[in-house]
C-alpha cells in the first residue's frame, strides 16, 4: 500500500464502525426558536438560522448533480460543486472512477458531459472538467483552524433524486481516519485526517461541499457511518487546494511524497516504546511486514532518515493528534524542500529533504 507510505494511523481513529463512500447506485433542517411567553426569540438562533440561509444562497448554485454510467452499463449519482467559473468541478473520487460516461447537472438544469481531469492519489478526490464558462462558484475557505462544535452546513443530492438538499450541523470530530467501501462493500480503502460531523449526509452526498457558517468551503463530504446515525466525513478542504491549483495551470494531479512508514506518537506510545517526547510521527517498519520504515530510493532514504527517529514538525509546524505527517506535507507540491524536526535517541536534528511525487495506489 503505497499510499502508506505517507499516511499513517491517526489518534481518533474509528473502529468496529461499518463506513460507506456515498455514491448512490442505479440511478432543511429548521432550527428551533425558543421563546418566552410567545412573544420573545433568541437573536442567537435567529442569527445562525440567517447565516445558514445565506451561505446556502452563495453557495448552492455552484452544487452539481454528476450522474455517470460504466462501460458495464451500471450507473450511479453523486455530488461535487464548481471551484472556478470555467467549469472545473471537484467531486470524490469514487463517483467518477471507472466512468464510461459523466453528465454533469447544475443548479439551475443546465447539462453539460464531463471528462475526468484528473484523480487524487492520496485522497478520495477527483477533478472533473466541463466546456463552459461563467459558471456560478463555491468559495473555498480553510480547514486549519475549525473546531469542534461550529456550524456545519451540507449541501448535495442524497439519494440521486433530492438536488441541492441542505442539512445542518456542527464539526463533530477532526483528524479522524477509517476505512471506508463501496455501497456493496465489495471494495475498501483507507481515508485520513478527515472531519467528523452530524450533519445529515446520504448516498448521493459524495462530493457535495461541507460548508462554515460564511459560506465557504471547508470539506468535501465523502462517507457516512452506515451502522449508526450522525456519523459523516469529509475531506478537509486545504488537502484539496494543491491539486486544485495543479489542475487550473494545467498539470497532471501529483502529490508530495516523504517515503516512509510511521506511527502517530501518543502520551501512551511514547512510554511503551521509552520516547523522550509525547508527539511526532515514529518512524518504523509497518505491519505488512517490511524490514523497515524508510522505502528504498525514497526522498527519506536519500535524507538519512532511520528507523526509531521521531519526525517532530515540517517546516517548523507541529505533528499532533490533529495534524499528522501527511497533513504538514500535503500543501507542497514534489519539488519543494522542506525541513524536518527529528528526535533521534537523545539528539534533536535538522534534516533538509526534497519532496519526491507520491506513486499511484497500488504502483
Amino acid at each position: 500500500m503505497v499510499i502508506a507510505l505517507v499516511v499513517g494511523m491517526l489518534s481518533g481513529s474509528f473502529s468496529a464502525v461499518a463506513i460507506t463512500n456515498l455514491l448512490r447506485q442505479d440511478a432543511t433542517s429548521a432550527l428551533s426558536s425558543s421563546t418566552s411567553g410567545g412573544t420573545t426569540v433568541s437573536n442567537v438562533r435567529l442569527d445562525q438560522t440567517s447565516a445558514i440561509t445565506d451561505a446556502v444562497k452563495k453557495v448552492s448554485p455552484a452544487v452539481v448533480t454528476i450522474q455517470v454510467r460504466s462501460g458495464q452499463g451500471s450507473a450511479g449519482s453523486g455530488s461535487g460543486f464548481i471551484f472556478n467559473s470555467n467549469g472545473w468541478i471537484l467531486t470524490n473520487r469514487h463517483v467518477v472512477e471507472g466512468a464510461s460516461q459523466i453528465q454533469v447537472i447544475l443548479a439551475d438544469s443546465r447539462t453539460f458531459t464531463g471528462t475526468v481531469y484528473g484523480i487524487d492519489t492520496l485522497t478520495d478526490l477527483a477533478i472533473v472538467k466541463v466546456d463552459a464558462t461563467g459558471l456560478p462558484t463555491a468559495p473555498l475557505g480553510t480547514s486549519a483552524d475549525l473546531q469542534q462544535g461550529q456550524l456545519a452546513i451540507a449541501i448535495g443530492n442524497p439519494l440521486g433524486n433530492f438536488e441541492n438538499t441542505v442539512t445542518t450541523g456542527v464539526i463533530s470530530g477532526l483528524g479522524r481516519q477509517i476505512t471506508a467501501g463501496d455501497v456493496s462493500q465489495t471494495s475498501s480503502e483507507q481515508l485520513n485526517n478527515l472531519i467528523q460531523t452530524d450533519a445529515a449526509i446520504n448516498p448521493g452526498n459524495s462530493g457535495g461541499p461541507l460548508l462554515n457558517s460564511a459560506g465557504e468551503v471547508i470539506g468535501v463530504n465523502t462517507a457516512v457511518a452506515s451502522s449508526a446515525q450522525g456519523i459523516g466525513f469529509a475531506i478537509p478542504v486545504d488537502a484539496a487546494k494543491e491539486i486544485l491549483a495543479e489542475a487550473l495551470a494545467g498539470k497532471p494531479l501529483a502529490r508530495p511524497w516523504i517515503g516512509v512508514y510511521y506511527q502517530p506518537v501518543t502520551k501512551q506510545l511514547a512510554k511503551e516504546k521509552g520516547l523522550s517526547v509525547d508527539h511526532g510521527a515514529l518512524v518504523g517498519p509497518p505491519a505488512n511486514g517490511s524490514a523497515t520504515g524508510i522505502v528504498s530510493g525514497s526522498p527519506a532514504a536519500s535524507a538519512g532518515l532511520k528507523d526509531g527517529d521521531v519526525i517532530l514538525a515540517v517546516d517548523g509546524q507541529t505533528i499532533d493528534t490533529n495534524h499528522d505527517l501527511s497533513t504538514r506535507i500535503v500543501t507542497h507540491a514534489p519539488g519543494d524542500k522542506v525541513v524536518l524536526s527529528v528526535q533521534r535517541g537523545s539528539s534533536s536534528i535538522q534534516v533538509t529533504l526534497t519532496l519526491g511525487t507520491l506513486p499511484a495506489q497500488g504502483g
